[in-house]
């Protein structure tokens, strides 16, 4: 039972968080939900795959989590649980550092800041090291093949998302600025 509670928290917590800055946002008249928007050809299949990756994979972590699927070792799931939490710590840090340059998905209409400071100064993608270690951590505290398999699938739509779209984006955008910035921090952990 207590796995299935810390599961339950993280989801809530980093949905939660997702949710609301959508809601905020949308207050101020920004469309945060920008995936497949305004896009043709791959960056358009890439985008809309994902966000069917990213509903696909809460759904069967939220049946894992009911059906409290998890049989690997004690260690292996706490392990986990503490990934899921660090995940959901790290995407509500970067919503909160992004402000209201934060969307989901890119938008050629819309002008946001290029941000650099706060967690953005150890990681360029925080949000989507955030996603995968939610992924990570619900993955390993109940693990199954089939969420093992939407969490894998959802981690690499991720990782197209930021090389295909997000990161050739971001070169025309901000140019040199986005070029120096990538010199400098990795696109999931680290500096160079």
């Amino acid at each position: 039972m207590g796995f299935q509670i810390t599961g339950i928290g993280i989801l809530l917590l980093f949905y939660g968080c997702y949710i609301m800055k959508m809601i905020s946002q949308s207050k101020k008249g920004i469309k945060t939900d920008q995936i497949g928007k305004g896009k043709t050809g791959s960056e358009r299949i890439t985008e809309l795959t994902m966000k069917t990756a990213a509903y696909a994979v809460l759904a069967v972590e939220v049946l894992s989590i009911i059906l409290n699927t998890g049989f690997l070792m004690a260690p292996v799931r706490i392990a986990g649980a503490c990934a899921g939490i660090a995940g959901a710590a790290v995407f509500i840090v970067s919503v909160l550092t992004m402000r209201d340059s934060w969307r989901a998905g890119v938008s050629k209409e819309e002008k946001t800041s290029l941000v650099t400071g706060g967690i953005y100064q150890i990681s360029r993608n925080p949000a989507f090291l955030g996603f995968d270690l939610v992924y990570i951590g619900i993955a390993a505290m109940f693990f199954n093949w089939a969420l093992l398999a939407a969490s894998v699938f959802a981690i690499v739509m991720l990782h197209l998302q930021i090389v295909k779209v997000e990161e050739p984006f971001l070169r025309e955008l901000f140019g040199e600025e986005y070029m120096k910035y990538g010199e400098k921090v990795c696109r999931y952990l680290g500096r160079k």
